[in-house]
């Protein structure tokens, strides 16, 4: 067992692991975040993405240790300092861009990423920077439609899947 400290959402954080853990392991067991959902274990679906210094990553792609010092943001991250709701998820909300919710967290993390990288994406490019996310129940029109919102673009007439 080996003792990894990281930074996850803005705070020091500690947990003991084996070289084997994934981050995914790491965030849900070793420090009790479970927003960081754990879908296909092959990093097709996306449902685990996060943040990590800066950049979109599959938690379920990497080791915790060799992550040791880095910058890690999750979904429990992603609210105003309030509590309140951020702008994006708030889109998701109105926009109704979920349904059963599991592939939620990983496609906020992965539209957050694209809205910090290009703040007025065209729905195409929405559409090919979630690619790596599956959704099986909105059919990802509601979550284009959500992304748009919260870049401040009117999601009109979003064409049909």
């Amino acid at each position: 067992m080996t003792k990894v400290t990281m930074t996850v959402n803005g705070k020091s954080v500690s947990a003991e692991t084996e070289g084997r853990t994934l981050l995914v392991q790491y965030l849900r067991d070793g420090l009790g975040l479970t927003g960081t959902h754990v879908g296909c274990d092959t990093s097709q679906c996306g449902a685990c993405s996060v943040h990590v210094n800066g950049e979109v990553v599959k938690a379920c792609t990497v080791f915790a240790q060799d992550l040791a010092g880095a910058d890690v943001r999750t979904i429990e991250g992603m609210a105003n300092a309030d509590g309140s709701l951020s702008t994006l998820q708030q889109a998701f909300q109105d926009c109704h861009g979920l349904q059963c919710g599991f592939c939620t967290p990983g496609m906020v993390m992965s539209s957050a990423a694209l809205l910090a990288k290009n703040a007025t994406p065209s729905e195409a490019e929405i559409r090919h920077h979630l690619e790596g996310n599956i959704c099986r129940c909105t059919g990802y029109h509601n979550i284009v439609k959500a992304v748009l919102q919260a870049s401040g673009q009117e999601a009109g007439a979003i064409a049909a899947e």
